[in-house]
């Protein structure tokens, strides 16, 4: 199906862009769970105006028990599904020493493994918005953190990936030359060199939207198939869905 201006009329006037982000950041996290292999969740979380992301985690848990009933999940993972090669892989060091102070609730313990950015208006909105939103970015790939980013803002012009590149390799960046695009990271160390793979996708409205793939820590990737979410997440929402063209 085709991708719409949520930000520009007819389609603002009639629905708010916020709930349907909202909408889709749930949808892809439902999506993510029924793939994830046993020990991992998927959960959003929204707060306008600084993020829109889908988190997943790995934790311990190798049975769900709730009034008596046991649930087992499946203990082996396998999937068939294998992404394309990276548009680009360029050198790149993740953090391996780290000085912080970090307070966790010990109740469950769940350890960050993959996280997905749906750009907001206010993360395109002024330089320290931009700032912000690319330093994110940059510790999650610093600390080995897969990512994906989706912008589909069509009232701001940034290009978040072209900064996060710039802040990552300077000179050397090989830039999108896009305003819309769905990007996946995936920090890898080959043969005793670190490396970030990168996937680049051009987004554009009246189009389909890209597969694109999560890669968690180890030799996990899973598919998010933001085509067939956002369909789903339009029917909900009842948005009325035009064709892509052939």
């Amino acid at each position: 199906m085709a991708l719409q201006d949520h930000f520009r009329p007819p389609l603002s006037l009639r629905r708010h862009w916020h709930a349907f982000h909202n909408a889709w950041a749930t949808y892809i996290a439902s999506d993510l769970n029924s793939k994830l292999p046993e020990g991992y969740f998927a959960e959003p979380n929204v707060q306008f105006g600084i993020e829109i992301d889908v988190a997943t985690f790995e934790e311990s848990l190798p049975e769900f028990k709730y009034e008596g009933t046991v649930i087992s999940l499946p203990m082996n993972f396998h999937s068939n599904w294998q992404p394309e090669p990276p548009a680009q892989t360029v050198p790149f060091l993740t953090t391996d020493e780290t000085v912080e102070v970090s307070i966790f609730n010990t109740e469950g313990g769940p350890v960050l493994a993959g996280a997905i950015e749906l750009v907001s208006p206010a993360n395109k909105d002024r330089s320290s918005h931009r700032s912000a939103f690319v330093s994110k970015c940059e510790t999650y790939l610093r600390q080995g953190i897969s990512l994906l980013i989706v912008d589909v803002v069509t009232e701001r012009k940034a290009n978040l990936h072209n900064e996060l590149l710039n802040r990552l390799f300077g000179a050397d960046a090989s830039l999108l030359n896009t305003e819309l695009y769905a990007t996946s990271y995936r920090p890898i160390e080959r043969d005793g060199q670190s490396s970030l793979d990168i996937w680049e996708k051009t987004l554009t409205i009246g189009c389909m939207l890209p597969t694109l793939p999560l890669w968690l820590r180890g030799e996990i990737c899973l598919p998010v198939e933001l085509n067939n979410i956002y369909e789903r997440t339009c029917r909900e929402q009842r948005i009325t869905l035009n064709n892509a063209p052939g």
